[in-house]
């Protein structure tokens, strides 16, 4: 199946957003932890949250968390501490996404976590018993959810964790969410330079409401940035976000959009660009190097974005696909290092079809959407992708005047 997309001639409107799924899907792993009864308003309704609810409230012993990146690493972790017998397996994508740094580091706390297939990889047999917990070290470069999910874990281990990240450490705002969604649970902890220490202690139930995600925010920033003329109003942001993407304001500011913080959300305007070259890096907010890549491209920014090298374990290899689906539009992108990206304006020619592949990929959906804007219209191949994060995304794209004809 796929959405061809006709834009409308002013973008101007009201959005609610979904909230995050980075937050809820936190807060359901504390909230469990804590053994709590208290509500949690406003929980998203994404796939990867719905899996989590599912395993979380269910009596079976084997679960398939399908592409869900972040419940298959929460509940790896989650799973190791809870008694009994366990297995867990995911879509053929996550059999090929790592898991070995997390599950020696489990193992080395007290968990017994065996490979069922491929070493180092999903599927899981995870045989839960209390974690003994202690010292350990990791490398700071791997993917934040590895260590949030042995942060949020550390409390309940007998000696509690003192975790030392070794060199650079990547997506540092992921980490200070977790820190700071445990501190409203009740959860002390210390982090000074490379090591995080949180010892035994027990965690308080506290009701809690998830904030609008401003991941989800991005595209509309980048549809007002395309877009001739328009407003937009999206409800559900805060201005003290514990979201690292809350940064997206911020990186508009040069592409060409302003933001009006309200008791509501914000209030998105049009502004002037700023002029030359944007360089930026990417290693705290890498879910929103999709969304400025495509906008730069089609506004003929010229970037250099650092910081990517997450990206080639997400849903896809998020670099090779963008590079790919941009030359489509006649944009060429250049990679380095694998973490990389470099636009200098040049192009290419167009494909005859415009027709983007989303690799089972939420973000790359969203991301080229806004792009019929520029183009006069677009077609997104498997556009239920974004069932991910933003399952309404298609219906909030047609209340502002966007026409989709499935084909």
């Amino acid at each position: 199946m796929k959405y061809l997309l006709i834009p409308p001639t002013a973008l101007q409107g009201t959005v609610v957003l979904p909230t995050s799924k980075s937050i809820s899907n936190r807060v359901l792993i504390i909230n469990a932890l804590a053994e709590s009864d208290m509500p949690i308003e406003g929980v998203s309704d994404c796939d990867d949250t719905r899996v989590m609810l599912n395993v979380l409230q269910s009596n079976d012993t084997a679960f398939d968390v399908g592409a869900a990146g972040t419940s298959m690493r929460f509940l790896t972790a989650f799973l190791s501490k809870i008694v009994g017998k366990w297995e867990i397996t995911g879509s053929e994508r996550m059999k090929n996404r790592p898991i070995k740094l997390l599950v020696d580091a489990l193992n080395e706390l007290g968990a017994k976590i065996e490979y069922i297939e491929k070493e180092g990889y999903p599927p899981l047999r995870i045989y839960g018993s209390a974690l003994q917990g202690g010292r350990i070290e990791m490398q700071g470069n791997v993917s934040s959810q590895y260590i949030s999910a042995l942060l949020m874990l550390a409390p309940t281990m007998q000696q509690g964790l003192r975790l030392v990240l070794q060199g650079d450490i990547i997506s540092v705002p992921y980490i200070q969410m977790t820190i700071k969604i445990m501190e409203q649970f009740g959860i002390q902890s210390y982090w000074k330079d490379n090591e995080i220490y949180i010892p035994n202690q027990a965690y308080t139930p506290v009701p809690f409401v998830v904030e609008g995600d401003w991941s989800a925010a991005s595209y509309w920033y980048e549809m007002l940035a395309l877009a001739p003329q328009g407003e937009v109003e999206l409800k559900g942001l805060y201005k003290d976000s514990v979201q690292g993407d809350a940064a997206i304001a911020t990186i508009f500011e040069h592409i060409g959009v302003k933001t009006k913080f309200t008791k509501q959300g914000v209030i998105l305007s049009k502004k002037a660009p700023k002029k030359g070259k944007l360089v930026y890096n990417f290693v705290n907010q890498p879910d929103l190097a999709q969304t400025c890549v495509v906008c730069c491209c089609l506004l003929g920014i010229p970037f250099y974005f650092s910081g990517l090298q997450s990206l080639k374990i997400k849903e896809t290899d998020r670099i090779y696909a963008l590079v790919t689906e941009l030359k489509k539009l006649g944009y060429v992108v250049h990679q380095k290092d694998n973490s990389i990206l470099e636009f200098n304006n040049e192009r290419c020619d167009v494909a005859t079809e415009q027709s983007i592949d989303t690799y089972d990929d939420h973000r790359m959906a969203m991301a080229f959407a806004p792009a019929c804007i520029k183009v006069g219209e677009i077609s997104i191949n498997e556009p239920h992708v974004v069932t991910k994060s933003y399952p309404n995304f298609w219906v909030d794209l047609q209340s502002l005047g966007f026409t989709l004809h499935q084909m």
